[in-house]
C-alpha cells in the first residue's frame, strides 16, 4: 500500500508501525488498544467451541523473544503522534506485562493508573489458579495537560441505593465488566466488551476527538468511537479481520448476523 497521508474515520489493512509513521506529530487524542499476546496463542475456531463458520481465523502473533522490541517500536510512534493532552490505554495479559511496563517507561510515558478488568470466567485449571482478569495500563504523554472528565458518567453528588458515591465507585481501579457473547453472529476470537471501551472514551475523550487503535482486530474501538461521536482511525494487519471491521463500520452495525443486522443509533 503506497500511502502518503492517513485520513481519519478510516481503517487500514496494514502494519500499524508503518501506518503510524504516516501520521504527523501530535495529532491523536486517545489510543485504546489490545496488542498481540506473544504466548503462542492460536486463534482457531476449535479453541472456543464455537460454530466454525462464524469464527474468523487469522490472529497475528509476535514471538516472545521479539516482544519488547516490537512493543517499544509501536509505543514510540504512539508517543510521537499523541497530543500533549492525549492519553493511552494498553490492555495486556500477565504473561508479557513486564515488557509492556518496561517499554512504557523507556519510551517516556507517565503511568496514571494500573487498572484491572475482572471478567466473569477464565479457563478452567487443575494445577494453578484461574486467570479471570486483564491488565490495563492508563498512561499519558504530559501529566499536566492530559484530558480527564471525572463526572462525565455520574454527577458529583449521585449516590448508589446504599448511599455510596456513584462516581467514586465507577472510578475504582478494578472494573467488573462481563465479556460479550455473540451467539449466532460472526465474530473474531478475541474482543473487548463495548461497555469497557465506552467507559474509557467517556472519561478520556470528547466528541470529535481522534481515537486510534493500532491493533484493531474486530473493530470494537472504531465502532464504539463512531457510536459516541468521535473520529476513529485503526490498523489491522490480518485481512480477514480488517474486512470484518470495515463491514461493521460501513453498515453502521454492532453485530454482523448471517441474515439480518441490528442497526446502531449513531451520534453525530
Amino acid at each position: 500500500m503506497n500511502l502518503k497521508q492517513i485520513e481519519f474515520n478510516k481503517i487500514y489493512n496494514m502494519n500499524c508501525i508503518k501506518g503510524m509513521t504516516l501520521i504527523p506529530d501530535n495529532k491523536i487524542d486517545l489510543i485504546i488498544t489490545d496488542p498481540p499476546f506473544a504466548i503462542n496463542f492460536k486463534a482457531s475456531k476449535a479453541n472456543y467451541n464455537r460454530t466454525a463458520s462464524r469464527v474468523i481465523e487469522g490472529y497475528n502473533e509476535i514471538k516472545p523473544e521479539e516482544y519488547y522490541d516490537f512493543t517499544f517500536q509501536w509505543m514510540s510512534e504512539s508517543f510521537r503522534i499523541l497530543k500533549e493532552s492525549g492519553s493511552m490505554y494498553v490492555f495486556s495479559g500477565w504473561n508479557n506485562l513486564k515488557d509492556i511496563l518496561m517499554a512504557l517507561d523507556d519510551v517516556g510515558f507517565t503511568t496514571i493508573n494500573h487498572l484491572i478488568w475482572k471478567y466473569q470466567f477464565g479457563v478452567v485449571t487443575a494445577k494453578k489458579f484461574v486467570t479471570s482478569h486483564y491488565h490495563c495500563l492508563y498512561v499519558c504523554k504530559n501529566g499536566k495537560k492530559r484530558k480527564f472528565f471525572p463526572y462525565t458518567r455520574f454527577k458529583k453528588n449521585s449516590k448508589t441505593t446504599e448511599g455510596r458515591s456513584l462516581h467514586y465507585k465507577d472510578k475504582e481501579d478494578v472494573w467488573s465488566i462481563k465479556r460479550e457473547y455473540w451467539t449466532g453472529d460472526q465474530k473474531t476470537p478475541t474482543k473487548l466488551p463495548a461497555e469497557l471501551i465506552k467507559k474509557i472514551l467517556e472519561y478520556s475523550s470528547e466528541k470529535n476527538d481522534v481515537i486510534l487503535d493500532p491493533f484493531l482486530g474486530s473493530g470494537q474501538v472504531a465502532v464504539i468511537s463512531k457510536m459516541l461521536g468521535r473520529k476513529f482511525l485503526g490498523y489491522e494487519i490480518v485481512k480477514e479481520y480488517y474486512k470484518f471491521a470495515k463491514k461493521r463500520l460501513d453498515r453502521n452495525v454492532y453485530r454482523l448476523k448471517e441474515k439480518s443486522t441490528r442497526k446502531l443509533k449513531m451520534k453525530h
